[in-house]
């Protein structure tokens, strides 16, 4: 297998090998290899300090009460199944790497927790499929500051001729890398776009949404542009999701669809959305994670702001899509997610979620099919229906008491996760849009 990839790589005048991995704060990181030095690099990777899962968004250095400190190494061990030549930087391959401490994986590897997910699911005889739908922001540089690229509305077709070049290439090298592009449209916003790709296995979902990403901004800058998903660039324009669709499946069974059940949705489906939508407050932390993600969730705006479900209803924080023809619905989308959230850690935390709602045999009531934003609020109480968390320190608080979530995160990485983002709280819960931007526009 060595030699046959040294060939590969050799072949294709590949230089530098990357090992990707995503920290605590969802900043895509990475350390490379040069292919020349590539069999002391094949098993064991590459080492970071076991301090980089205590770092926030905002700068290099540990947050006090993470439980870790600069003394200590880790390892981001290959997982050579996730390579892929990088068609937007053609002397650069790229990979995953697992964190491991002490030739053992580590309990702080976001990682190694959605396997872990992972791993209970298939305990109760269900495999996760998944897909990230992000939408984000293509943006040029002005004497000003950044503007975005065209100043267009949903799906307007102006809007792809201004941007044709870029999305091109983007499903290029998305598609270069094995990633199935299923469909773009211009979004609400000026210069704001949507790629929906092929739902996989979880594990490669959240592989897949570190690699859109990093396409997406890697060939954007080939065009002189800044790509962004940040959740709230602009006050007065329309914030960038990032739902998150899921099915349910025992082997080649999609169990999602139930012709007797609640709105054509199974049973075991229907519990595992009522696990998702019980814990939601406090999985807020991890699926909108932020302190900008908040400008985004409000009601009337698409994004998931009240715990309710529904069918084709993009105001509840759980839709389900119905199709065209049967079978339907085969899927479910949540809302309440945006690009700002290590997607291990998201779907992982997810999945815990709608398990616990199995095991509990939850039910999530009927399905909401107003927008619950224009029902009194007295009604909303009697219909189960509330308002979720409206800023990152109430959704931290939540996840503080979820010893459901924090159970399956494991202590540590549970301690890390949440001191980190408290740390960013803390820093930034009364700056202003622009001073946001300044720092998070570069890094989500």
């Amino acid at each position: 297998m060595q030699t046959d990839i040294f060939k590969h790589l050799q072949e294709n005048k590949i230089k530098f090998v990357r090992v990707l991995f995503c920290d605590n704060a969802n900043i895509i990181r990475s350390k490379a290899f040069h292919i020349d030095v590539l069999p002391e690099h094949f098993n064991t990777g590459v080492s970071i300090t076991v301090a980089q899962q205590a770092f926030p968004v905002m700068y290099d250095t540990v947050v006090g009460q993470a439980g870790l400190a600069p003394v200590g190494e880790a390892w981001l061990v290959p997982d050579w199944s996730t390579m892929h030549l990088l068609p937007y930087a053609p002397t650069h391959a790229a990979l995953v790497g697992d964190m491991f401490k002490n030739g053992s994986p580590w309990s702080l590897c976001p990682r190694g927790f959605l396997k872990r997910a992972i791993a209970a699911a298939e305990n109760a005889g269900l495999q996760i499929k998944a897909a990230f739908e992000n939408e984000f922001y293509l943006l040029k540089s002005t004497p000003d500051g950044i503007a975005p690229t065209d100043n267009t509305v949903f799906a307007s077709t102006l809007g792809m001729e201004i941007n044709r070049a870029v999305i091109d290439e983007i499903a290029d090298a998305l598609t270069g890398q094995d990633i199935q592009v299923e469909r773009y449209y211009p979004e609400s916003g000026p210069g704001q776009q949507e790629i929906s790709i092929r739902y996989s296995d979880a594990l490669q979902a959240a592989d897949r949404q570190i690699a859109f990403r990093s396409t997406v901004t890697g060939v954007a800058l080939k065009h002189g542009l800044t790509a962004s998903f940040m959740p709230k660039i602009f006050p007065e324009q329309a914030g960038s999701g990032c739902h998150l669709h899921l099915s349910l499946w025992s082997g080649e069974k999609n169990l999602v669809t139930d012709a007797g059940g609640v709105g054509g949705v199974s049973k075991i489906t229907r519990s595992f959305i009522a696990g998702i939508l019980d814990h939601l407050p406090a999985l807020m932390a991890l699926t909108t994670p932020s302190v900008n993600s908040y400008r985004r969730i409000r009601p009337h705006f698409w994004s998931g702001a009240f715990r309710a479900w529904g069918l084709d209803n993009r105001e509840a924080a759980v839709r389900v899509p119905s199709n065209f023809a049967p079978p339907s619905p085969t899927h479910f989308e949540l809302k309440t997610v945006d690009a700002s959230a290590n997607p291990y850690l998201a779907l992982g935390a997810v999945i815990s979620a709608g398990l616990d709602g199995i095991n509990r045999n939850l039910e999530p009531g009927e399905p909401v099919q107003v927008d619950p934003g224009t029902i009194l609020e007295a009604e909303r109480e009697a219909m189960g229906i509330d308002a979720l968390p409206s800023s990152l320190g109430d959704a931290i608080a939540h996840l503080s008491n979820d010893d459901t979530l924090k159970n399956a995160l494991g202590s540590e990485l549970a301690q890390a996760f949440i001191a980190v983002r408290q740390a960013e709280w803390e820093a930034m819960k009364d700056m202003s849009i622009e001073e946001e931007v300044k720092i998070l526009l570069s890094r989500y």
